[in-house]
């Protein structure tokens, strides 16, 4: 696909296919965790989680490539918030143990 200098391929901005991107990345991960979690075949469960890595992967690097564009604004969470969220889920893990 050939960009032009003003960052657009035909009809859409390299923004909006970036964003259209991101979009089926995060579709296909969901496929796949899906795939993931009702397959009862161990080596079909280890091709797709090898899979469901590499598209995440690839997700995070058009993730963070928008983001430092400023494409992608994110806020940082209050270190009250991320610790509250790291206990609780620590919590859930030792009552299921």
């Amino acid at each position: 696909m050939n960009i032009m200098n003003n960052g657009s391929t035909g009809s859409f901005t390299e923004k909006e296919l970036m964003n259209d991107l991101l979009a089926s990345e995060k579709q296909v991960i969901s496929a796949y965790s899906t795939g993931i979690t009702e397959s009862s075949c161990q080596n079909l469960r280890n091709t797709l989680m090898d899979n469901y890595k590499n598209v995440q992967d690839i997700q995070y690097k058009v993730f963070d490539a928008m983001k430092q564009k400023g494409w992608y604004q994110t806020k940082d969470a209050p270190t009250e918030d991320v610790n509250q969220a790291k206990s609780s889920a620590n919590q859930m893990a030792n009552e299921l143990r």
